[in-house]
């Protein structure tokens, strides 16, 4: 699984709408500060978990399934184990005709499941962050790869 900075950058770029499966509430988990970085970059969010459904998150309801989003998605951002991904990229490929990206988070893959999107023209993404690529390819990583906010005057 090779992308190009170039491919990672319009997939970025072009993405309006995402929706996060296995958003969470807890503002330690990496699908919350994922989410919220996202929504800081001005895309439009859906969370995406059963467990919180009818809960707001960052000011957003959250749903339990894809097939509950109204209207489309550009991207359905995977935050769920491995094993999990074939339901969910079927359930995308029905919902969602025009899906453009199924990616999948840090230490999430499933090939069969990616070669079945790609099949029907979607751009599959495995195994990144589309946080951290965002950050390394918009020039916003700093200390220790994180936008971390601090700034000294004593170098």
């Amino acid at each position: 699984m090779t992308y190009t900075d170039t491919q990672l950058k319009n997939i970025l770029t072009q993405t309006k709408r995402i929706a996060v499966v296995g958003a969470s509430l807890n503002p330690v988990r990496p699908s919350y500060y994922v989410t919220r970085y996202l929504k800081t970059k001005g895309y439009d969010i859906v969370p995406v978990n059963p467990a919180h459904a009818g809960k707001t998150l960052l000011g957003v309801t959250v749903v339990s399934q894809l097939s509950d989003i109204e209207g489309g998605v550009d991207m359905v951002d995977i935050f769920r184990r491995s094993e999990t991904v074939p339901e969910i990229v079927d359930e995308a490929l029905q919902v969602f005709p025009d899906l453009a990206t199924i990616w999948m988070q840090i230490g999430v893959q499933h090939s069969e499941a990616a070669a079945k999107a790609e099949a029907k023209g979607v751009t599959v993404i495995q195994n990144r962050c589309p946080k951290i690529e965002y950050q390394r390819l918009f020039g916003e990583l700093r200390m220790g790869g994180f936008a971390t906010g601090i700034i000294s005057s004593k170098l």
